[in-house]
């Protein structure tokens, strides 16, 4: 899976709402107080491209329209597996941490035991 910068990932978060977009409207998508120069965002989607997260898909007057390569749920799992391999895959130093700063709900904690249930992955991962 492709790796991907916040500013990447910000880019990749409206693509994934508006489904296409130009380089245009996704610079217009931030905040007028924190707006990436056009450039800045032309070059992300650049490299974004270079990286397979996104493709052009067809032409809106003179502007390249385009569309998220890769699903939010791919890109997530990722950044998951990612982060977690710095606690060398372990998850109790990260739920202790969101437990501790009220991130972490009662409800959340049923829900993914539903969910362990289900798949049926009751042992944690050695």
């Amino acid at each position: 899976m492709v790796r991907l910068s916040r500013l990447e990932l910000r880019v990749m978060e409206t693509l994934w709402k508006k489904e296409a977009s130009t380089i245009r409207e996704l610079q217009e998508a931030f905040p007028a107080k924190s707006r990436p120069a056009y450039s800045t965002i032309q070059t992300v989607v650049y490299r974004l491209e270079g990286k397979r997260a996104v493709k052009r898909t067809w032409r809106l007057g003179n502007a390249d329209m385009f569309e998220p390569a890769v699903t939010r749920g791919a890109v997530y799992k990722s950044l998951v597996d990612d982060f977690l391999g710095i606690f060398g895959g372990r998850t109790e130093p990260l739920m202790a941490h969101l437990i501790e700063r009220g991130k972490l709900r009662l409800e959340d904690i049923q829900a993914a035991e539903r969910l362990l249930r289900s798949t049926g992955n009751r042992k944690a991962p050695k």
